[in-house]
């Protein structure tokens, strides 16, 4: 089947979304292919943290870029995208990981990305409902949070508005390449499903939203052995995070879990994600949750998703393996992608996210 256009892109999660809204703005005919609801997969999964990260040099130039991107179109965005720059609070519970913290806000500050360190007494008035006792932390003021769900649709529904066609409720059995000049592959973990020797692995991960509690919660909070937690390759993990939301609830995350297949609440896991949220923040344990959920991050070896072409296929181009970061490098990888769609240089370096430096390849 041959949709008459330049590029189609398979996936309209947030990836998809901006890999539409950009290609278009570039002049690219596109056509969007969703089997499932828009932004209704790893999209409905995350967060929407929109941070500045520093693993590692390539993670932090993309993250840094797409943070960037993502400010610079705040004056456009719809209310119910409910961007708020509430800044990332990242929690030391001891000395130890006050360490971090330095090192960190050293990182931070020789690459120009505004940080401040807390000590004991400005973390506990940052962020009254935390636990007594802890260390102190690092703020990132600029970091932001948004409602990804509805965010995926305005980039769509920004790309529809320059022509772009979008196909609903339609299962792509296999990736033909005579859709079009060229496919984008954004499907997240469902990749696995045409390219099943890609380096990512499903990461099954656990939501939980209370109700509405206003100025519960100040910033994004994370605790420092989140970065412990997120690098592990085996086994399951928890960590607290929380979220405020503009709504006045408060988003609870976060767990991993490798080898599963079903997107149901697994209870235990559940109730050690919320013992850990309520060990840094006890006063959750007396608010009410409304809602639970899950979600699969398409998470690669290296922490870096896979952006370019397909090693094996010249006119298929991917865009997945972003784990939990996708919300927010899913601008930084749609310049990418388009950059290397149109043949046209990247304000970042684009080789250490080509999907042909994997070790199946």
């Amino acid at each position: 089947m041959n949709l008459g256009v330049d590029v189609a892109i398979v996936g309209a999660g947030i990836v998809g979304a901006a890999c539409a809204d950009a290609l278009t703005e570039a002049g690219a005919t596109v056509a969007v292919i969703e089997p499932r609801i828009i932004g209704g997969g790893a999209t409905a999964a995350g967060m929407g943290h929109l941070v500045v990260m520093d693993d590692s040099a390539a993670q932090f130039a993309l993250t840094n870029y797409s943070r960037n991107l993502w400010t610079a179109l705040v004056p456009e965005m719809p209310a119910d995208v409910e961007f708020q720059r509430s800044g990332t609070l990242w929690a030391a519970a001891d000395e130890e990981e006050m360490a971090a913290v330095l090192s960190k806000y050293d990182f931070y500050r020789q690459r120009g990305v505004r940080a401040e360190v807390l000590d004991q007494r400005a973390i506990a008035e940052a962020e009254p409902n935390l636990r007594a006792g802890l260390a102190g932390g690092l703020l990132v003021p600029d970091d932001a949070v948004i409602y990804s769900p509805r965010a995926a649709a305005w980039l769509l529904q920004r790309a529809q508005c320059r022509g772009a066609k979008v196909y609903r409720d339609f299962a792509v059995e296999t990736l033909d390449e005579n859709m079009a000049g060229a496919i984008v592959c954004a499907a997240g973990a469902w990749a696995l499903q045409w390219f099943p020797d890609l380096d990512i692995k499903p990461r099954k991960g656990h939501l939980a939203i209370t109700d509405r509690y206003p100025n519960f919660v100040n910033h994004q909070i994370i605790e420092l052995g989140y970065l412990k937690s997120a690098h592990g390759s085996t086994g399951d993990s928890v960590a607290f995070n929380a979220q405020p939301r503009a709504t006045g609830q408060i988003l609870l995350g976060s767990s991993r879990q490798f080898d599963r297949t079903n997107s149901e609440i697994d209870p235990p896991m559940l109730d050690r994600m919320l013992r850990r949220a309520v060990e840094y923040m006890p006063k959750l344990a007396n608010l009410n949750i409304i809602r639970t959920w899950t979600g699969f991050r398409a998470a690669t070896s290296d922490h870096l998703p896979l952006i370019g072409p397909h090693p094996s296929h010249p006119h298929v181009y991917l865009a997945t393996g972003h784990e939990g970061l996708g919300i927010t490098t899913s601008m930084g990888t749609a310049q990418l992608l388009t950059d290397a769609i149109l043949g046209r240089p990247s304000v970042i370096d684009p080789k250490p996210f080509l999907p042909s430096r994997g070790p199946k390849h």
